[in-house]
Formats: structure tokens, C-alpha cells, sequence
């Protein structure tokens, strides 16, 4: 899900900015620092929208940096438990298929693609249901719930597609025309 944040701290602008105006100096500096961070509670943080200065800058000893304090809005994508979420297969692998959510990739078990046995053709780089037929390759939009999220030192979101209303869009969309 993505959300804005707004978040507060000091923001360490280095000797390397001070020719710049000190608004743009103090955004670039938590635009490099922040975006691409990932943080359990906030999510992963994809850009920086805005930033205003609560105070005076402060320059420490031993520190060429000045240090202002600030609050900024953030953009964000953190995954909830149970979320219904759409995206894009972006791998298939003997194990499952990797689906393209937000910023980051989610795994599909082999076991949780469809309700069938499948199987992984590696010639064709695709998984097949042996009674339903169904393919599922690289390219294809899909439909999944999230079950399980780890934002430690790996980004690890894993996918079901074993449910009613999930799976392929291409397969969703030949049963309601059926």
C-alpha cells in the first residue's frame, strides 16, 4: 500500500552544499539519505516530497557538517498482511514465480500458484497446471494476496494466488466469460 508519511529529525547537510540555497541543500541532503531506505514501521521510502526547516542550523565539534532540524513528507510502499495486490511476473524459477508489487518483488510458491498440480517447464520458462491447463510465464498480470512480509535485512514478501478472485488476470477473465 503506498502512503504518505511525514517524519521528523535532523538533517546533516555537508560542507560539499553550502553553495546552495540552504532549502535545496537540506532536500537534496534527506532525499540522499532516505529514499530507498526501508524501515518496518514506515515502509520502504520512495521519495521525498517536501521539507521545511523547524529551526537554526547547528554546526558540532569535529563536524563540518551543518545540522538542521526538519520535517519532511515522505512517499512510501509497506505491505500489509492479507492485502490484495496486482503486478507483474517478472521470473519463474523451479521454485515459483516472482511477481513485480510495488518497488519490490514478491514470491509465488510453486504450491500457492493455483489450485493443481504444477509443474515447471524450463525449456519454456513457465508453470502449467497438469488438469487445468492454465500457463503462467514470464510478462503475465497477476492478482495475488500478500501472506507473509520479512523487511529485515531482505526485502521478502511472499504471495498466495490459491484463492477465489486470484491468479492470472488472463485466467480471471476467461471465467467470467465462461
Amino acid at each position: 500500500m503506498y502512503a504518505i508519511a511525514k517524519l521528523q529529525g535532523e538533517v546533516k547537510v555537508p560542507p560539499s552544499k553550502f553553495g546552495l540555497p540552504v532549502e535545496e541543500a537540506v532536500a537534496e541532503s534527506v532525499s540522499e539519505k532516505l529514499e530507498g531506505v526501508i524501515d518496518e514501521e514506515v515502509g520502504i521510502i520512495l521519495a521525498v516530497t517536501s521539507v521545511e526547516i523547524s529551526g537554526e542550523g547547528k554546526i558540532l565539534p569535529g563536524d563540518p557538517s551543518v545540522h538542521y532540524p526538519a520535517v519532511f513528507t515522505v512517499l512510501t510502499w509497506i505491505p500489509k498482511e492479507q492485502e490484495v495486490v496486482e503486478g507483474e511476473v517478472v521470473d519463474i524459477t523451479e521454485f515459483g514465480a516472482f511477481v513485480r508489487i510495488g518497488p519490490v518483488d514478491g514470491l509465488v510458491h510453486i504450491s500457492q500458484v493455483m489450485d493443481d498440480f504444477v509443474s515447471y517447464d524450463e525449456k519454456n520458462s513457465q508453470l502449467s497446471g497438469k488438469n487445468t491447463k492454465r500457463v503462467l510465464k514470464e510478462g503475465d498480470a497477476v492478482r495475488a494476496r500478500i501472506i507473509s512480509i520479512s523487511l529485515k535485512e531482505q526485502n521478502k514478501v511472499g504471495l498466495t494466488m490459491r484463492q477465489p478472485n486470484l491468479g492470472a488476470l488472463k485466467w480471471l477473465e476467461g471465467e467470467r466469460n465462461a
